[in-house]
């Protein structure tokens, strides 16, 4: 019997390590931006920090949460294509020569990442959905919101 509650608790805990790896992520755009939607070799160079400035003259700011947080997986491999240790390359290359504004600024929490888009004009970042809030708009993803089918950001 005890045998019995041990294995229904660890078939719990692991059915809800699953769903926390398949979250959901949106992009989200500080709302003086003018993008409503970018495509998805758009999104992979503003991740890579290959993007200096919007077609409006902003300078661009991609704001995300560390690479090597779980959360991240998602974005690793469906817009990096890179290990945890590359992206983390990535960043710093991007970053490097870049002193008056950071072409990628890393965050340690979901709520950061809104607060830090909400702030920065040109700022454009990556969250869970339910991370969303009234002060950043959504941007579609290759003509899809979160949620829709064919989403390219969408947990499995």
């Amino acid at each position: 019997m005890h045998a019995r509650r041990v294995l229904a608790t660890a078939v719990v805990i692991l059915g809800w390590s699953g769903l926390a790896q398949s979250k959901d992520l949106a992009v989200i755009s500080n709302k003086s931006n003018e993008a409503v939607a970018i495509t998805l070799p758009e999104l992979v160079k503003v991740c890579k920090g290959q993007v200096s400035s919007w077609p409006d003259g902003k300078p661009v700011s991609f704001i995300t949460r560390d690479p090597t947080a779980p959360e991240m997986k998602l974005l690793l491999e469906k817009v990096y294509g890179m290990s945890k240790d590359e992206v983390k390359a990535a960043i710093a290359s991007a970053n490097h020569g870049r002193g008056d504004h950071a072409a990628i600024v890393v965050v340690d929490s979901d709520e950061a990442v809104v607060k830090k888009v909400e702030s920065i004009p040109g700022a454009v970042g990556v969250v869970d959905v339910y991370s969303i809030s009234g002060g950043v708009k959504v941007l579609k993803v290759a003509g899809k919101l979160p949620l829709e089918p064919g989403y390219v950001l969408h947990g499995n």
